[in-house]
């Protein structure tokens, strides 16, 4: 072909000709020198695009291919087509056809379309051949920069390193509580620094076990992300590795589910040679069973979310050395928790008394630490702030003393493998006297969270601890009350039937009522008095 035509009349009527013979679509694709790459013959109905390995998108948002393709009935252009166009990234793609008793062969053209506000495609009117005057030289080059720049300026937009989209395929639970698990998967994308640009929630009758949701949906799902120049897909519910493997080959976005967030998260949050150590090994034991379900992205050079932690070297290394290097980090993981456990001892030795502090995330379990002791272990308003488990020394009247420990906060569906690696860590609560259950009252699905958390207490075997529930934020119960009664009086009524003491950690005065407990529980025989704190 000449390079800057889009399509000769000579190669569009013997197109033409050859599909009326065959009564079958018939297509060619063209690279921007103009030599024929692909010829592909479909059905009466439409065409089956190969893959196109030779053309990777990459860093281009164009893939340099053309689609010249039959419509055997004179119809215009299809929404299949239009779907393949914004899938597969081509250059452009022309229709031909006929006019009923004429040879004079029209086309219709499709675009990419640089406005990232629109429909992600334009569709000029059908015309005649001769009336089509398209600089294919010029007018390629020029409609990818567009969309270069329009991309770009999306990125710049926001602050956040990387800008997803957000999916949910479940059929149990009701709408509401799909609902409330995306707002909590938006948080955990904000805490990992990643834009939610839009989210799909989808409660089908049953999960495809190739896509997780209707192959129809996953395509407008990846042509949504594409439009909205979002670099990744993120799940809510935990992909199988066939399904990984199947997402991966139908888009170059990179495709991660809940589990994976999280533990992006903890990598980045793990401070100590314990909780790094934690981190690895919990990846490590994720990645395992999708080593040969990772499709293309066990190949790339990943960075960013899903690609932190082990890194790129061990992500590529076989089975073999996985398990080698899982038992290296188990062999240290136990070394690390003799020391804690000698610590341990000594404390029960001592006849100290021991709380733990346990709890949702982002409940201001480590607010409450620094308001009670008044020392300054990080905090933020940001799901798994806090990582890392934290002891400190509570002082009461007359030399009475206490050991408080904070610990990292529990979510829904938290990884197993996450779970298993941190027992050693969450094994400070065994010895533990008396759990501080930290419940954040202003948040609307309290309840939920409670049970979650006794839930995951009870996996740990540590369901039959003494717990003193703790409702936090009580700073925030006033604004509540204006925005909603029933709301309010829910967390009243719970408070006062699961004997438990409300309190907001920002004002150490409402704490007087918690330590009144904790003195009784201790202490019965001694007065309320004032308490002090030493790190």
């Amino acid at each position: 072909m000449p390079v800057a035509e889009f399509c000769s009349h000579e190669l569009a009527s013997r197109l033409v000709e050859i599909s009326g013979d065959l009564r079958r679509q018939v297509g060619i694709l063209i690279n921007r020198s103009g030599s024929v790459e692909y010829v592909i013959v479909g059905d009466e109905k439409g065409l089956v695009i190969p893959e196109l390995r030779d053309y990777p998108l990459g860093k281009r948002v164009m893939r340099g291919l053309r689609l010249i393709h039959t419509h055997l009935k004179n119809e215009p252009v299809s929404e299949d087509d239009l779907t393949d166009l914004a899938l597969l990234r081509l250059d452009l793609l022309a229709a031909l056809m006929t006019a009923p008793g004429k040879d004079q062969i029209s086309a219709q053209l499709a675009w990419l379309a640089p406005d990232q506000r629109g429909a992600g495609t334009t569709l000029d009117p059908v015309v005649t051949l001769d009336r089509i005057d398209l600089d294919c030289v010029h007018a390629i080059p020029e409609l990818e920069a567009d969309l270069e720049k329009a991309a770009r300026a999306a990125t710049n937009a926001g602050t956040s390193l990387e800008r997803a989209i957000m999916i949910s395929v479940t059929t149990s639970g009701t709408r509401q509580e799909a609902e409330d698990s995306m707002a909590e998967l938006r948080e955990l994308a904000r805490t990992a620094q990643v834009e939610a640009l839009d989210e799909f929630i989808q409660r089908p009758k049953g999960l495809n076990p190739r896509f997780l949701m209707g192959e129809g949906m996953m395509r407008d799902v990846v042509i949504r992300a594409m439009q909205r120049g979002a670099s990744m897909l993120i799940f809510d519910q935990e992909l199988t590795p066939a399904q990984m493997r199947s997402i991966s080959a139908m888009t170059e976005l990179k495709v991660i589910d809940r589990s994976q967030l999280i533990l992006d998260i903890f990598a980045r949050r793990a401070k100590t040679l314990d909780g790094k150590v934690q981190v690895e090994l919990a990846q490590l034991k994720y990645l395992l069973p999708r080593l040969t379900g990772r499709g293309v992205q066990m190949s790339r050079l990943m960075g960013g979310i899903g690609g932190r932690g082990p890194g790129e070297t061990k992500l590529e290394t076989d089975r073999r050395r996985i398990r080698d290097r899982i038992a290296s980090l188990e062999r240290e993981l136990k070394e690390l928790s003799q020391g804690r456990d000698q610590r341990r001892k000594q404390r029960v030795k001592a006849g100290v008394p021991i709380i733990s502090i346990v709890g949702y995330t982002n409940a201001g379990k480590s607010t409450l630490l620094n308001a009670l002791t008044q020392s300054d272990v990080f905090t933020e308003d940001l799901l798994f702030a806090t990582l890392d488990t934290s002891t400190r020394r509570l002082r009461f009247p007359r030399e009475r003393e206490v050991i408080i420990t904070d610990t990292v906060g529990f979510i829904r569906s938290l990884p197993k493998s996450l779970l298993g690696a941190f027992k050693a860590t969450l094994e400070e609560m065994r010895d533990a006297d008396l759990l501080l259950h930290v419940v954040d009252a202003s948040h609307p699905r309290f309840e939920d969270q409670i049970a979650q958390v006794r839930t995951i207490l009870a996996e740990l075997e540590l369901g039959d601890k003494q717990e003193l529930l703790v409702y936090n934020k009580s700073d925030l119960l006033y604004e509540m009350k204006k925005k909603d009664t029933v709301a309010f009086l829910k967390v009243r009524q719970s408070a006062r039937t699961q004997h438990s003491v409300t309190v907001s950690a920002r004002d150490r005065k409402s704490l007087k009522p918690l330590m009144d407990q904790l003195q009784r529980k201790f202490w019965p025989e001694e007065d309320d008095g004032a308490f002090t704190a030493s790190p």
